[in-house]
């Protein structure tokens, strides 16, 4: 049997979708449904089954899936021995959200590694279910989620049904961003409304499953105007560029904002609440580096929740 069509399954299922797993795999997609179809009949059932919610597993392909998962898992860390038989080389992985006081975080943690030693650092930036997902599958060692509190439960009950370990690390208001060149940027007040000529910068993949079809941001100002983006670094050079824009975000270190050109303002709104949670697989044991990533994490968002923001 070909392990490598376990990854496959596995991509497929965290998709739920043929055709982007095959383009997450770099795959042309009759390639990897006729793997599919291989893998199904030497095992005699069927692991998905598609419906209107996407292709999703059967009853038998949901305990293979958990197999398969397994021995990848255990694979790659007999394929990585060759490498954790020294202690040369300094490894991290992480998946979190598109945010900037975390990025700064890890850039403070990487500075700060032995030049001199080996380094493997592995960090993506998505949204919070392929974050559940990156660390469930155990592609990540860690990874840090974000919640609107409204569906605080929803992820609770998420996270015990994979297993998962979780910490919260704060809970903040969304603030609205823009350049200094931005019409509202010296208004006294912001309300929704005042946003509704504006366009919208919004990460085009934060949805989550089973509860709402359309971005986590503000419900009560809704724009014709709109911008996904799918990157964190995209968002910065049209802030600064475009003023007629703006974004939802947590509060962003100022070296950043001062960087760009850009100011931060409170904007009330029903339901701005949400919260960032560090999550980990059960069993697992910190590294030093994990450690230190932490310590680097809460500073950095200490900088920037001590800020007073009108």
């Amino acid at each position: 049997m070909n392990t490598l069509y376990f990854k496959y399954a596995i991509e497929v299922e965290r998709s739920r979708s043929i055709t982007q797993a095959a383009e997450n795999l770099f795959m042309a997609q009759p390639n990897l449904s006729k793997a599919i179809k291989e893998l199904e009949d030497t095992l005699g059932y069927a692991i998905f089954e598609r419906t209107p919610k996407g292709v999703i597993p059967t009853a038998q392909g949901t305990q293979f899936l958990q197999h398969a998962r397994n021995i990848v898992q255990q694979l790659e860390q007999m394929e990585s021995i060759a490498d954790k038989g020294s202690d040369l080389t300094q490894r991290f992985s992480l998946s979190f959200p598109r945010v900037s006081y975390i990025s700064q975080a890890i850039t403070r943690l990487v500075s700060k590694l032995d030049k001199e030693k080996g380094i493997h650092v592995n960090v993506m930036e998505t949204n919070s279910i392929q974050s559940v997902a990156n660390v469930v599958d155990g592609r990540f060692n860690l990874g840090i989620i974000r919640y609107q509190m409204t569906y605080e439960q929803y992820f609770k009950d998420f996270l015990s049904e994979k297993k998962l370990c979780y910490e919260p690390i704060w809970e903040f208001e969304h603030l609205v961003i823009m350049s200094k060149n931005n019409p509202l940027a010296e208004a006294e007040t912001i309300t929704v409304n005042d946003l509704k000529p504006y366009i919208e910068i919004a990460h085009g993949d934060n949805v989550i499953p089973y509860l709402m079809s359309e971005n986590v941001g503000y419900s009560e100002a809704s724009t014709k105007r709109r911008i996904d983006l799918y990157e964190r670094g995209n968002q910065f050079e049209l802030l600064c560029n475009i003023p007629e824009t703006f974004m939802w975000v947590s509060p962003v270190p100022n070296d950043i904002v001062q960087r760009y050109n850009l100011v931060q303002r409170k904007c009330p709104f029903q339901g701005n609440k949400y919260k960032d949670v560090l999550i980990y697989q059960k069993g697992y044991a910190f590294t030093d580096i994990d450690k230190r990533f932490i310590d680097k994490l809460y500073s950095s968002k200490n900088e920037v929740s001590f800020c007073t923001y009108r």
